[in-house]
């Protein structure tokens, strides 16, 4: 009997297609894949749904479920101005009970894991409650999230935001020097601004499960990758592993329209450098995922 990996992508489209490419490492590796799917109180663009509904079609192989669709939340009421990241955050935590009744129908003996998007880290705490192995997905690279990891020993005890050191050069380790400026927005307000603590605490839950599936291959980001493997990273805690998984770049979709795929041919056959990122590396690592 197969066991089972669940991939849990959140809402919207926007990493869905990376962690369809993901699935299939899985499945190349024997396992089952189930993914979950929750349906945003407000309606999506249509060139969204289409892409999650064309992505399902042309991945037979993977299962997909969709959670009950949760009551529309008033934020005109309940918003008190705050960003729509928040109510986004909130939405996905208000998820949790569906997603741990549906972890609950997959018997134990068969369910090996949940892998998580980025942005759906509240459900950490589901995976503790029933003993279930979880692991991060992150969509971006290493170097994205070695500055994320190591920004909240930044502006721990800080009394202003860093917008107020304008271009001032910030040192992260793994990375090249970068002007303060050139953070996220949100990141540059008061530390206790509600969205700078918000999203901080994201990053930091990004990294406290049993390893991080990172999007990239080790030998582009070597420095960004070796980072997060050092101890002065978090000064204090041990990360868990990397493993380096990528580049997973597909749309999901693994139909492709002949007509469209010529052309692409003999575009690149026009002189376009040939450039192979490989699929080969990923796989060793993804072993090491399969098989703790």
């Amino acid at each position: 009997m197969k066991q089972t990996v669940v991939l849990y992508p959140g809402a919207g489209v926007g990493h869905f297609g990376s962690m369809t490419e993901l699935a299939h490492v899985f499945l190349n590796h024997g396992y089952d894949v189930t993914m979950v799917l929750i349906e945003l109180p407000v309606k999506s663009s249509d060139s969204g749904a289409t892409a999650i509904h064309r992505i399902a079609a042309a991945n037979p192989s993977i299962s997909f479920h969709v959670l009950p669709l949760l009551p529309v939340p008033d934020m005109a009421a309940s918003g008190n101005g705050k960003h729509p990241f928040i109510h986004l955050l909130q939405l996905l935590e208000d998820y949790n009970e569906l997603l741990e009744a549906f972890l609950r129908s997959i018997p134990r003996e068969r369910l090996h894991s949940l892998v998580l998007d980025m942005f759906c880290v509240s459900a950490i705490d589901v995976c503790a409650k029933l003993g279930v192995p979880v692991y991060t997905f992150f969509a971006s690279g290493a170097s994205f999230l070695s500055v994320m990891t190591q920004f909240p020993a930044l502006i721990a005890g800080r009394w202003m935001g860093l917008k107020d050191i304008g271009d001032t050069p910030l040192d992260f380790l793994g990375v090249p020097p970068m002007p303060a400026s050139h953070l996220i927005r949100e990141l540059l307000e008061h530390p206790e601004e509600e969205m700078c603590k918000a999203m901080t605490n994201m990053w930091k839950r990004n990294t406290e499960t049993m390893g991080v599936l990172l999007n990239t291959y080790e030998s582009l980001e070597c420095r960004a990758v070796q980072s997060l493997r050092d101890p002065r990273c978090v000064p204090g805690r041990t990360l868990p592993p990397m493993y380096c998984v990528g580049p997973l770049v597909g749309n999901g979709a693994k139909e492709k329209d002949d007509d469209e795929e010529a052309g692409r041919r003999r575009f690149l056959a026009g002189g376009v450098p040939p450039l192979s990122l490989g699929r080969g590396e990923y796989r060793g690592a993804a072993r090491r995922v399969t098989n703790p």
